[in-house]
């Protein structure tokens, strides 16, 4: 956790504020909430809706909400969303095709929404994900406007991370538990003798006019220490962890290599992984008409590089394995993701690790692959030269 210029402090009464006061500004609040089973994302019209009480317990392919004493309202890991859910939705029109009364053809580009966010409780890690999207789709070559107008004037409320899971790796990611960056307004959670209260650390003049909106008193040093603290300590306990290589040259070392067969025998290809990744960004268009033929619309959805069509030419698929559509998804992401956005597509968020339905660890999977390529190098090294697989014969 880093120190910045504003720093408060705000009890619940004071969080509640926060959330009236940028619903009363004509902004939609997003938090964290206890749905189903889960914490998930959902619209906010006062703090009362956070999971206060609630934490997680994950896994490999596992997920429960668990009660906590403290009362806690970010002692959670991750859920199955992200905020990739509102910036960059599902689904989203594209334009409007008519038929004219003569015959003629009228296409009419869909609006594209603007809508005033405020999202409450973003983590980190999701931090660091909305920054390789605002690369991906607002400042590459090809431009998403509808993520454009969503992203311009969304206000960012981090929350810092003192609970992680056992499916977190964001450190060996580059990232850690500290919000550095990207946002308006900074939390962290201290639930102690002293009460229930969050540090408020401030990123932008509108976090500042914001802040100054909302009833709150100066942090104290002990405040701070006890938060500092947290933080640190969160550092030291991530549940996982990625080897500590270059996994762009291990991923292009290993193209070969026999674990994306044994990895292919586990995945369902089910695209799980991609659906909840925060970063993952493919799409697909389709095209839907009414029963007349004089009205048509085209539609943007997600797309899964796991999808058997994804990669559909003239004829069929170019990956047609599992193994094909498995090595594509990590190696894009822990590697050729730097060629084209110069970051890395993985923030360590775990999600994929928690929400695969047959527990695939994507950190197992890159150093299952560092220990096989490190064999090998070792057999050509006692053999005098490189060894060629049969199937590159």
């Amino acid at each position: 956790m880093t120190d910045s210029p504003a720093t408060a402090v705000l009890d619940r009464d004071g969080l509640d504020a926060l959330v009236k006061t940028l619903i009363a500004a004509g902004r939609t609040v997003v938090g964290p909430t206890v749905r189903d089973g889960a914490v998930v994302l959902a619209e906010l019209d006062g703090a009362d809706r956070l999971p206060f009480g609630w934490g997680s317990r994950v896994e490999a392919g596992r997920y429960r909400l668990v009660p906590r004493a403290d009362g806690a309202a970010f002692a959670h890991t991750s859920g199955p969303q992200s905020w990739k859910a509102f910036l960059h939705p599902q689904r989203e029109k594209i334009w409007d095709a008519d038929r004219t009364a003569d015959g003629a053809l009228s296409v009419t580009a869909a609006p594209a929404e603007r809508p005033s966010y405020a999202f409450l409780g973003v983590r980190p890690c999701d931090l660091r994900a909305i920054a390789v999207q605002d690369r991906v789709l607002a400042g590459g070559h090809y431009q998403d406007s509808g993520y454009q107008e969503r992203r311009v004037g969304a206000f960012l409320i981090a929350a810092e991370c003192t609970e992680p899971g056992a499916t977190c790796f964001c450190v060996s990611m580059g990232g850690g538990p500290a919000a550095d960056a990207g946002f308006d307004l900074a939390l962290t959670e201290v639930a102690d003798d002293l009460g229930h209260r969050f540090l408020v650390r401030t990123g932008s003049e509108a976090g500042e006019e914001v802040l100054a909106r909302v009833p709150h008193r100066p942090a104290d040093a002990w405040t701070r220490s006890v938060a500092r603290s947290a933080v640190d300590a969160a550092r030291e306990r991530m549940g996982r962890a990625m080897p500590e290589v270059d996994l762009r040259a291990l991923m292009g070392d290993s193209l070969d290599a026999d674990r994306w067969d044994d990895v292919a025998a586990r995945c369902l290809t089910c695209g799980n992984c991609t659906m909840v990744c925060p970063t993952c960004f493919c799409t697909t268009t389709e095209e839907v008409t009414d029963l007349t033929g004089d009205h048509a619309e085209r539609w943007q959805r997600w797309d899964s590089c796991f999808d058997l069509d994804f990669s559909y030419l003239h004829g069929g698929p170019v990956r047609a394995s599992a193994r094909g559509r498995y090595r594509q998804w990590l190696t894009h992401k822990l590697s050729t993701w730097y060629e084209q956005f110069g970051t890395s597509g993985c923030v360590g968020c775990g999600r994929c690790v928690t929400w695969c339905p047959v527990g695939i660890d994507i950190t197992e999977e890159a150093s299952a692959l560092h220990d096989e390529l490190a064999a090998r190098l070792r057999e050509q090294e006692r053999s005098g030269g490189p060894q060629r697989k049969e199937s590159e014969r």
